[in-house]
């Protein structure tokens, strides 16, 4: 079971992915293709549905043309 931290988190996590996804002008599905991930598993990390790995958040983090700092220098995580 997850605990109410560990929600918090994967929500944080999907919001920035979607903000800084929309800011792109990406579909889920494009950047699904361009992370090589499968376009639905995109979507449930933005709804905090799944836990996502360090490798697969850094997928999505090059595939948004960013890096792991500035994917976490950001007011959002306040």
């Amino acid at each position: 079971m997850r605990s109410d931290k560990n929600r918090q988190v994967g929500k944080m996590l999907g919001q920035r992915i979607r903000s800084l996804r929309q800011a792109r002008g990406y579909s889920q599905e494009e950047l699904a293709e361009l992370a090589e991930l499968h376009r639905t598993y995109i979507g449930q990390i933005e709804r905090a549905e799944k836990n996502i790995t360090f490798i697969n958040l850094d997928r999505i983090i090059r595939a948004l043309n960013s890096n792991i700092n500035d994917f976490f220098d950001s007011d959002e995580w306040l």
